[in-house]
């Protein structure tokens, strides 16, 4: 079937099914008409529809099938192609059947002489109650208009068979509400403890009526509706309370900017084109955009379907008329808001005094709703697997961000426990507290250099909250991952100067930018267009810098003019041989000559320095320390490589241990290799950040670290309990003879002395 017939198909069985719909005949009836309209329209031998009827997927009409299988033929959820399709609620599109592993011979139904098949999910309430089906005895895959036709005619099907009472909703759903404790297990997206009752963000809006009876009135309602809808938008881009500029208003702009996409407005209007209401016709698109998430690996555009998502479940609130929304009802005491996923917009809505957390079903630490929520100071947990079928509205909550969890419905033992957890948190946030404007000095009477990481505007009060000495790494790729495009050098050199400004006088070193790996932009692809096998490895921070020139020349033009009348310090990531710092720093030169020549005002100084996050270069340090101002470790990456262990398989998390004898090793000789030499060397990241790790390089000879504005207080206490004579020999002992456990023996060692390391 070509493009064209398979539209003028499409199209002819909606006409159809809007008779179906209407006629007097009982609900098998209408059944047993739609598979034959469906076969008819799509020019296939078979058309199926499976219904859930008592925990099994029942094949309830069929056109091609034998006749016989109809209320015989049963599958489980999960068991052959079609249970897959109701488990995954997923569609399959398959040239030869018998070829997907989960494919299932029931021989009653005559099925084996038809090769191709292509299955969509009958959902209602975001649940699968059934699926349809079609197969053709030549192999083929079905063409995409097709299968928009297969789930358009899924939708009304879903709206048949709910008034018919052909299934039993309650068992469509994951299975009764639990009443006792359970505890949950996700992902810190923001971390932080917090206690509050249930809230669902979005109560589900059920769409009753699917078929349009008047095609101009519906686009009238949807037009108006996408109206109102951006005026919201707009509205909240402009009230909210981030300040002036900042990565958050980025977002928002972001989000704005998909509320007037072309495409997306476009699809909902064919959709109602087709005979759909405009509620349909939203859910119809909202529908494919799920489906579609479910496929994307990349977790930047994953987000970037998750702000569609949002922007979906807003217009259909606005066009049905349903808007009340936990936001807008108000949140009547202290708060955990729960959701499948959250827009950023939508998270502004809520009152900041009562939403004390968020759990997600989905989210990654790179959505946007995470950026928003940082600012705010709400702890965030994604990835909550089974919440829907565990948690009834009100339910009371306990949400550890630090630890990953959450408690439901917990019982007295587990709320004094958290209690206690919760008020020592905040007894040694107190302490913590009163530690910044107390230098660091170790027992011994030696200075330790104590900075944050930091990336976004909103970072830097955590310069003064915790008296650290400055910005030890300020990752600048945070600005180029919230925006749609490639930020302007005006935005860029706004942004640095901010954090310059808001920094004073003390130091900021910026790393350039640091994208690939897990931090892909839409924007900038490979030349080749291919997908990388192994991204940690391959096309990523200075390697794409320096291909792309044009990226870091506009960055270190923005820099150079951001530092004017300062000491500028710019950090290379990722540098692996000695000839890639040079070719980055002269990069830098050749703006700095270029800027002077037209009698801009220029850095009084210009301090350049390399990460080593590849092992490779701790072997050429003596050639290319006589022109290193700093050496900044960062420890995430480096440790990877070194193990040869992905950082994020769960798998691999006991190879991936900062405190083993070979990472210690490693970094020591990394001193070493710069000694003689004046270079500040600073271990960046997590590791420095954690008081036993922190220890541990202290023993070695680290005098600088930079770590998250969380972990400066924990570490200044650290430090002044440390003699660094007695952890140096106790190191050195270790590291010369290594125990079975060099983390069990630190830590004995520090217990012994008094010195907490948790």
């Amino acid at each position: 079937m070509t493009v064209t017939s398979a539209v003028s198909a499409a199209r002819q069985i909606l006409t159809r099914l809007h008779d179906v719909m209407a006629s007097r005949s009982n609900a098998q009836a209408k059944l047993n008409t739609v598979v034959d309209v469906i076969g008819e329209g799509l020019d296939s031998e078979v058309c199926s529809i499976y219904l859930l009827r008592e925990g099994q997927l029942e094949l309830f009409a069929t056109r091609g099938l034998a006749q016989e299988a109809v209320h015989v033929t049963r599958l489980g959820v999960g068991e052959g192609l079609v249970g897959t399709i109701a488990e995954n609620i997923e569609t399959l599109n398959l040239a030869e059947a018998t070829a997907h592993p989960d494919f299932s011979y029931r021989p009653e139904t005559g099925e084996d002489k038809f090769h191709s098949f292509a299955g969509v999910p009958i959902v209602r309430r975001e649940r699968a109650v059934g699926v349809l089906c079609v197969q053709h005895v030549d192999p083929r895959r079905y063409e995409e208009v097709e299968i928009e036709a297969l789930q358009t005619v899924a939708m009304v099907l879903s709206e048949l068979i709910h008034n018919a009472d052909l299934i039993d909703e309650e068992e469509a759903a994951l299975g009764p509400a639990q009443t006792g404790p359970v505890r949950l297990v996700g992902l810190s997206l923001v971390k932080g403890l917090a206690a509050g009752n249930a809230v669902f963000h979005q109560p589900r809006i059920t769409i009753e009526h699917v078929m349009a009876e008047d095609r101009d009135a519906e686009l009238q309602r949807v037009y108006l509706a996408f109206d109102k809808m951006r005026e919201q938008i707009d509205r909240m881009a402009s009230q909210a309370e981030f300040g002036v500029g900042g990565e958050h208003e980025e977002v928002l702009e972001t989000y704005k900017m998909f509320a007037y996409d072309e495409g997306w407005s476009r699809r909902i209007i064919e959709a109602i084109d087709s005979g759909l209401t405009a509620e349909a016709a939203i859910e119809r698109v909202q529908q494919r955009t799920r489906m579609r998430m479910r496929q994307i690996d990349d977790p930047l555009l994953a987000d970037r379907m998750h702000d569609l998502e949002d922007l979906s479940n807003r217009l259909l609130r606005i066009v049905s008329g349903q808007m009340g929304t936990a936001a807008s009802q108000g949140l009547r005491s202290d708060s955990i808001l729960i959701a499948r996923n959250l827009g950023p917009a939508e998270l502004l809505e809520y009152d900041k005094r009562r939403l004390k957390g968020v759990v997600l079903e989905e989210g990654s630490l790179t959505a946007h709703v995470v950026i928003v929520a940082r600012a705010m100071g709400i702890p965030v947990l994604g990835r909550v697997r089974g919440l829907k079928g565990a948690l009834r509205d009100g339910d009371p909550l306990l949400l550890d961000a630090d630890a990953g969890t959450v408690s439901l419905r917990p019982n007295p033992q587990m709320v004094e426990a958290f209690d206690a957890r919760f008020a020592r948190n905040k007894e040694r946030q107190a302490a913590y507290a009163k530690l910044r404007d107390v230098e660091p000095f170790t027992r011994d009477g030696t200075r330790i250099t104590v900075m944050i990481n930091a990336g976004l505007r909103d970072d830097m009060p955590g310069l003064s909250l915790t008296g650290a000495d400055g910005v030890g790494l300020f990752r600048t790729e945070f600005q180029f991952l919230v925006s749609a495009t490639l930020p302007a050098r005006e935005r860029q050199t706004r942004l640095y100067r901010d954090v310059l400004d808001a920094a004073g006088d003390r130091p900021v070193v910026f790393r350039t930018v640091d994208i690939g790996g897990d931090k892909v932009l839409p924007y900038l692809r490979h030349n080749d267009g291919e997908q990388e096998e192994n991204p940690a490895m391959g096309w990523r921070a200075l390697r794409v810098a320096l291909e792309r020139d044009g990226l870091l020349k506009v960055q270190a033009r923005s820099l150079l003019e951001a530092a004017a009348g300062r000491t500028l310090n710019v950090m290379f990531p990722m540098v692996s041989e000695p000839w890639e710092f040079d070719a980055a720093r002269e990069v830098f030169e050749s703006q700095r000559k270029y800027l002077k020549s037209l009698k801009k005002k220029l850095p009084e100084a210009i301090r350049y320095g390399a990460m080593l996050e590849v092992p490779a270069l701790a072997e050429t340090l003596d050639l290319l320390a006589p022109r290193l101002s700093f050496l900044s470790i960062g420890t995430n990456d480096l440790t990877q490589f070194l193990f040869a262990a992905d950082r994020s398989n769960p798998k691999l998390a006991e190879r991936y241990d900062w405190l083993s004898p070979a990472i210690m090793r490693f970094l020591r000789r990394v001193l070493l290799g710069v000694a003689g030499h004046n270079v500040d060397v600073t271990v960046c990241g997590e590791m420095g950040g954690r008081r036993l790790e922190a220890l541990a390089l202290l023993g070695i000879g680290i005098r600088r670290l930079s770590i998250t504005p969380a972990s400066v207080g924990p570490t200044k206490e650290l430090v002044r309990k440390v003699d660094l004579n007695e952890i140096s020999a106790a190191m050195n002992q270790w590291l010369s003879s290594p125990p079975p456990s060099l983390r069990e023996a630190l830590a004995s060692w520090a217990q012994e002395r008094g010195i907490d390391t948790d």
